[in-house]
């Protein structure tokens, strides 16, 4: 078993991954009760206010505002509560780069996304709607993915975690377990995420990300 310096297995999820997926999942499907639940339990195992903020905020381009908006009211209310009890929850911290607007936005969320994606992103619906991917390169790998509070990869958990909670968007979850892929977590960390989705959300949920996973090593395989 190779183990990183964090003393996590380079096969595993650390804490804050964990954290993640059921938090995602529950924010993604609507369910306040499931993410009352799941946010105390990632808070109490380390969870930053922060991070728990930006999970929510990326809620949005995959479930839309306002389920993101209500999770975010959630995440306060819990907040509020915790604090009142006397549970003193850290901070975190907030992005440590300022992000970029205009033209160097889209350039910066042009190539976030060609990283991610393995190679430049194009094809015949970005012909037919090239506005969709433009808010795509600005909104979400630039606005987003340019904010250095959270790496890539736990993106990417909450990411999975998010679209394999809806029905209906295999094509994108599928498309994200291969971005995940590409930037270095392991299918062993993708089955991982598919165990904790089955035990805290649904068995449902966890499926979908294994059927995912699996057509990705046989895509790759070819």
């Amino acid at each position: 078993m190779t183990v990183e310096s964090n003393g996590v297995s380079a096969n595993e999820l650390d804490s804050l991954q964990h954290g993640i997926i059921p938090i995602s999942a529950f924010a993604a499907a609507g369910n306040m009760a499931g993410l009352r639940d799941a946010l105390n339990q990632g808070l109490d195992a380390g969870v930053s206010l922060a991070e728990a903020r930006e999970i929510l905020v990326q809620v949005y381009p995959y479930a839309g505002f306002p389920r993101s908006l209500n999770a975010l009211s959630e995440l306060m209310q819990v907040a509020e509560s915790r604090r009142r009890r006397g549970i003193l929850d850290e901070a975190g911290r907030e992005p440590g780069r300022p992000i970029p607007k205009g033209d160097a936005l889209l350039a910066a969320g042009t190539a976030n996304q060609t990283r991610l994606a393995g190679g430049p992103v194009s094809g015949p619906l970005f012909d037919f709607a090239p506005q969709a991917n433009e808010y795509l390169r600005t909104h979400l790998f630039g606005d987003i993915f340019e904010r250095d509070n959270l790496d890539w990869q736990s993106r990417e958990v909450a990411t999975v975690s998010m679209l394999a909670a809806l029905s209906g968007v295999e094509p994108q979850l599928y498309a994200h377990i291969g971005i995940s892929m590409n930037i270095g977590l392991r299918p062993e960390q993708l089955y991982t995420l598919a165990d904790v989705l089955e035990a805290r959300f649904g068995r449902e949920a966890a499926e979908r990300v294994r059927v995912g996973i699996q057509r990705q090593r046989e895509a790759r395989q070819q």
